[in-house]
């Protein structure tokens, strides 16, 4: 797992309190910083890794059609957990 990643998935969460963000954007960052815009999708293991992480940890929650999801698989979306969850 990258700390870059996870830096980059809590900063996307933080800057939206309450709204969502694609694991591609958070791919698509990574590639930006690193000067490889458009191989944004060999970074996607590295993001999902992190979000594996994060998730055990309680720092992220997943959500897909703004429902909670206990673990990632298949399409989702990242967001900083809420009091409620």
């Amino acid at each position: 797992m990258s700390e870059q990643a996870v830096s980059t998935i809590l900063s996307f969460a933080a800057s939206r309190p309450t709204g969502t963000t694609c694991p591609s954007e958070v791919a698509r960052s990574l590639a930006k910083d690193n000067n490889t815009p458009h191989d944004w999708r060999r970074y996607m293991p590295m993001v999902h890794d992190a979000v594996d992480a994060l998730i055990e940890r309680g720092e992220i929650v997943l959500t897909w059609k703004s429902s909670l999801m206990t673990e990632r698989s298949g399409p989702y979306r990242i967001r900083a957990p809420h009091k409620q969850d």
